[in-house]
């Protein structure tokens, strides 16, 4: 018969797509590769264990149906999963399921969360706002999953969000780990998830808590003498949000509570749920076990916004203010505000007050007035791609040179320093520069900074490369 296992797949896909929606498809079957065929078993690699389970919960009758049409009764379906995204882990691993077992795989080592033994515990250390027995969890009911809006940009972090709050501590993604820039939306989505739990499961103690309050109350029970209390008082929480966890960087006494709590909450199958501004692999004066617990469960990146979703959150937020806006300025506005979400927020609203204020219509004169005076007034981030096209014409190349696998040196090194500047110049992830630039891992990207620093110091024509290319990247 002569069919490998990526013909098999390469059918049974096409029958997938005609089944689901483009979105879907595009983000839980694209990344699947097949890599083995043996009888009636097809072996498919899937990047987490997260992906595995999301796929054995929504799409296992689909699965099922297009490998028995491909394969017959007996069709049996592997799993490989293997973590190509957990920074130097590269042991993949391998989990064998036959199709008989696949309904009950996905809650096989599933800790329940564990009661607390006495509801009544006091609340041992008293957090300003927080009533002594309820704790109050301190979450904005304004930060939705309904006004968070779906997009290229943030599918992943939004999809296991909603996966976390439907199982909180029951999924692989213990630790979730939402990392991207700024106004992108982070503290939005903790909320948003903490909203929903409280939402489905009213028993389950939710805390919401900034890094940066977080270390305040630690040294307030130094000083009061009572860490234990402090380490105890967190272990009674269910769902625990902390936000901007970057800023725990440097201060060891907080990282060690930190560490210990975080390993009395996971043991107990309770849900850790944090934010930070860069991904575990760039974050600085974070000790190493820190760092290895917070690559356990599921790090998802939120990136800008494409152009489709950027209207879509300006229609969403016009729909939500009873108020409306011509195609032409909404469109406008969604080319001219790229950065981030809350800077484009921010020009809706000062657009709709001076109309109103003014009483004068909302014009395309008026949204470009507001639009400078944004532009003007934040400092601009500058994009990876506006990097390459800079970079590129400097060296009087094309950006597909540039991105090529090819090793001409004169080439190598524009593309170095067009990974040096995006790591300089933009709150990217290496593995997102990576990715970005020519499909290339995020240690591709760090060996390119390391080498542009070398050859700066070493090489003075270099030198002036990187000079004569940050005037034109930094005016």
């Amino acid at each position: 018969m002569g069919e490998t296992a990526q013909s098999v797949w390469v059918n049974c896909l096409s029958f997938i797509q005609d089944n689901i929606t483009p979105q879907a498809y595009k983000t839980w079957f694209e990344p699947i590769k097949a890599v083995k065929l043996t009888d009636n078993a097809l072996s498919i690699q899937v990047p987490s264990k997260f992906f595995y389970e999301w796929l054995e919960e929504h799409y296992v009758k689909l699965l099922k149906v297009s490998l028995t049409r491909e394969l017959g009764e007996n069709a049996k379906l592997v799993y490989v999963i293997r973590m190509e995204n957990t920074y130097g882990n590269k042991q993949p691993f391998t989990e064998k399921i036959p199709s008989s077992q696949r309904t009950q795989i996905s809650s096989q080592d599933i800790d329940s969360p564990l009661r607390n033994k006495s509801p009544e515990l006091k609340n041992p250390f008293i957090i300003p706002g927080i009533r002594n027995v309820k704790i109050d969890s301190q979450l904005n009911p304004n930060y939705s999953f309904d006004n968070f809006l779906e997009g290229d940009s943030n599918r992943l972090a939004r999809n296991a969000g909603m996966a976390v709050s439907n199982k909180p501590g029951g999924t692989s993604f213990n630790p979730l780990l939402i990392f991207g820039g700024v106004g992108l939306g982070k503290t939005h989505l903790a909320h948003a998830i903490g909203v929903e739990v409280k939402d489905k499961y009213p028993e389950k103690t939710v805390l919401y808590i900034s890094a940066e309050k977080f270390t305040q109350q630690y040294i307030e029970s130094v000083k009061k003498n009572n860490r234990n209390d402090f380490i105890h008082f967190y272990q009674i929480i269910d769902v625990l949000i902390v936000d901007d966890i970057q800023l725990l960087s440097g201060k060891a006494g907080t990282q060690d509570v930190f560490f210990h709590i975080f390993n009395h909450l996971h043991q107990n199958g309770k849900q850790v749920i944090l934010t930070s501004d860069k991904a575990p692999v760039d974050m600085q004066d974070i000790e190493q076990r820190l760092l290895s617990r917070f690559k356990w469960g599921l790090s998802a990146e939120l990136q800008h916004p494409d152009f489709e979703t950027r209207v879509s959150i300006i229609k969403n937020k016009l729909y939500r203010d009873g108020v409306e806006m011509p195609e032409d300025i909404v469109e406008y506005l969604a080319n001219n505000i790229k950065t981030n979400i809350r800077e484009l927020e921010g020009a809706i609203i000062s657009l709709i007050a001076h109309s109103s204020f003014n009483k004068k219509d909302i014009t395309i004169d008026l949204a470009r007035k507001i639009v400078e005076n944004y532009v003007k007034n934040t400092k601009k981030e500058v994009s990876i791609e506006y990097i390459q096209k800079v970079v590129s014409d400097y060296f009087q190349m094309d950006v597909e040179t540039l991105q090529s696998k090819t090793r001409k040196r004169h080439i190598v090194q524009a593309r170095q320093l067009a990974m040096f500047f995006a790591k300089k110049l933009t709150k990217a992830s290496l593995a997102s520069i990576g990715t970005q630039i020519g499909k290339r891992d995020h240690a591709t990207v760090l060996h390119a900074c390391k080498t542009v620093n070398n050859l700066s110091t070493t090489d003075k024509q270099f030198k002036k490369f990187v000079e004569d290319l940050n005037k034109k990247l930094t005016l």
